[in-house]
């Protein structure tokens, strides 16, 4: 470290800010020679040594004070010392970096969302004056491929992804993105067999405008076997959002029917009823009118759905002696689907009265 040129070379500043300079490098030698853990004691003090012996680059005191400065054998130290003392504002700095970078991010994170994926190739966007929403849309692309592969990283143990996994990525760039960004990853490495079959006939159902260059810069880079699994848990996560049909509510029916048929002695805890699990995916995606649906359906008087002590998850639950060879109620037709589908008839009108004339 060197005094500024614009420093008069021999004033009592000068000799100051040298003492100080050679006070730091015998401290660093010091530093040097200590264990890490020594070392990390002393990070704080060395930093702010550091930045008073920058400030005497700057600053000019008066020859009494640098003189009751230099009087000292260790001027630096003193100064660090009295510095300790002093109440700043530094943690309030800290705290305020913490929170404007915070909202910098999450500003960032709704730029990304916002951004929407461009459906046509760069020659339209070229044509029609597009290039800065197709540029977005593949700065997105390329953001959220890489979140992926940290997602990835931060959750395979090296034998399991944990089943919380991709929610952040699609909380951050939403789920069409992410999807877009795995399915164009499955379609250009078709080839390998490491990705599911039904994952690659998915990946074929989400189209993509790009050229092969382009698709390239965001195709996923982690272990395709893994990277298979986070795929599941996306479609997953796609379905839980996605509102039942009657046809998902028939079929959950049909299967629980089967299932409470199959036993042939009750299989309750306690031997009093027949029970089976309501399917967890059903559960997920099910609102209060889809389990009303669901019952409805089952044509049981003891029907109950509840969980069971020591065992995962919910269940419907028959009485043993109820007769489990009933059909599935079929679904009542909705009054206000009827209406809607019903043409309406103008309501007859009613018949004008003759307005009686006076007797004569």
């Amino acid at each position: 470290m060197r005094r500024c040129d614009n420093m008069k070379p021999n004033d009592l500043n000068t000799a100051l800010y040298e003492k100080m300079t050679a006070e730091q490098d015998k401290f660093r030698d010091w530093l040097k020679s200590q264990p890490p853990a020594e070392v990390l004691n002393h990070a704080y003090e060395y930093t702010v040594r550091e930045d008073i012996v920058m400030a005497m680059e700057e600053l000019e005191l008066t020859d009494a004070q640098a003189q009751a400065l230099l009087d000292s054998p260790t001027p630096l130290a003193d100064v660090y010392r009295y510095f300790e003392k002093v109440e700043t504002d530094h943690m309030d700095v800290v705290r305020d970096c913490i929170e404007i970078r915070a909202d910098d991010v999450c500003r960032t994170q709704a730029e990304l969302r916002k951004a929407a994926i461009y459906p046509h190739s760069a020659a339209y966007a070229k044509e029609h004056g597009e290039l800065e929403q197709y540029r977005a849309s593949n700065n997105a692309n390329l953001q959220c491929k890489e979140a992926i592969e940290a997602a990835v990283r931060e959750h395979f143990d090296g034998m399991y992804l944990s089943h919380d996994a991709a929610k952040g990525v699609i909380e951050t760039y939403g789920m069409d993105r992410v999807m877009l960004v795995l399915a164009n990853t499955v379609q250009l490495q078709d080839w390998d067999a490491r990705y599911s079959p039904r994952n690659k006939e998915w990946a074929k159902t989400i189209p993509n405008y790009n050229s092969d260059t382009v698709r390239c810069g965001y195709a996923v880079n982690s272990h395709p076997a893994v990277l298979n699994g986070f795929i599941d848990l996306v479609r997953e996560e796609y379905l839980r959002s996605q509102p039942l049909t009657a046809e998902d509510i028939q079929a959950e029916a049909e299967r629980i029917l089967r299932e409470l048929r199959a036993p042939d002695v009750p299989n309750s805890p306690h031997g009093t009823h027949y029970m089976a699990r309501i399917s967890p995916e059903f559960l997920n995606r099910a609102g209060s009118k889809d389990h009303d649906r669901l019952m409805n359906l089952l044509p049981f008087r003891s029907l109950a759905f509840t969980g069971m002590k020591g065992l995962p998850g919910t269940y419907a639950t028959i009485l043993a002696s109820e007769d489990r060879s009933k059909e599935l109620r079929q679904p009542r037709p909705s009054v206000r689907e009827h209406l809607k589908q019903e043409p309406k008839q103008a309501a007859p009108k009613a018949p004008a009265h003759k307005k009686r004339e006076p007797e004569r």
